[in-house]
């Protein structure tokens, strides 16, 4: 595993598609931004597990639930 300290708007680049951003830091929560081709599929890790565990094509997870899209701010 990879550890890294990252302050509040720095960024982590993974491959060459997908960069994270540390959007604000909060006591004991960090808010977390992706950019990335819409293609990519992100999800939170519980949700990945039920994904996974119901053997659901990504295509049919309700919509907001992970992958990106166009900045609109």
């Amino acid at each position: 595993m990879l550890v890294l300290n990252r302050k509040k708007g720095q960024r982590i680049v993974v491959g060459n598609q997908v960069e994270v951003v540390v959007l604000e830091v909060r006591k004991d929560r960090v808010k977390l931004g992706f950019e990335g081709p819409p293609e990519v599929p992100v999800h939170r890790e519980e949700l990945h597990r039920k994904i996974a565990d119901a053997a659901l094509p990504v295509a049919d997870v309700p919509s907001g639930c992970g992958s990106f899209r166009a900045d609109t701010g």
